[in-house]
């Protein structure tokens, strides 16, 4: 559900300070937050952010694109390996089109 417009963006106030001392300074070191919570705000276009994920900080450096997007949506908390019943199938989808190439090769060459 989205936020009301007249409340405004949300961003947590340890993390606000942050990035208005940041702009202020001219400083372009990363920022750590945990706050995946906090809305990008236009005063954070061209900071990094090390956003953290449960495991460890992703950078996320901030672009007009994602400007009312949440922190947390640029740093994945899952790593997607496959799916488990993909890895068969690779094994048959690759004998398969060796097995069906070498029959038609023959048969092309008896219908001339």
């Amino acid at each position: 559900m989205a936020r009301s417009l007249k409340k405004g963006p949300f961003v947590d106030g340890h993390l606000q300070k942050k990035v208005t001392a940041a702009s202020a300074s001219g400083d372009k070191r990363i920022i750590r937050t945990w706050s995946r919570r906090s809305m990008i705000t236009p005063d954070m276009i061209a900071l990094t952010f090390a956003v953290h994920n449960g495991h460890k900080f992703i950078p996320v450096y901030c672009t007009e694109n994602m400007v009312g997007h949440k922190l947390g949506e640029f740093s994945p908390t899952r790593t997607f390996h496959g799916h488990a019943g993909d890895r068969k199938g690779e094994v048959k989808a690759a004998a398969a089109p060796a097995a069906a190439a070498a029959p038609a090769a023959p048969a092309a060459a008896a219908k001339p």
